[in-house]
């Protein structure tokens, strides 16, 4: 049986968040934002609704 590889969280700097909002401000498709963070979709929604703040280019 293969070994599971146990995955690495990366905590959110001042830096990310400050980007993240002027994403958000932007209106940056999620899917884009996702590959420029190297974070997944899911990870940058999540930190976006505890943030308080909308992400996407369609909400």
């Amino acid at each position: 049986m293969a070994k599971k590889t146990k995955s690495k969280r990366k905590e959110y700097t001042k830096d990310d968040i400050k980007l993240l909002k002027a994403h958000s401000k932007a209106r940056t498709p999620v899917a884009k934002l996702a590959k420029l963070m190297k974070r997944s979709e899911g990870s940058l929604r999540q930190k976006a609704r505890g943030l308080g703040i909308g992400l996407g280019h369609q909400r």
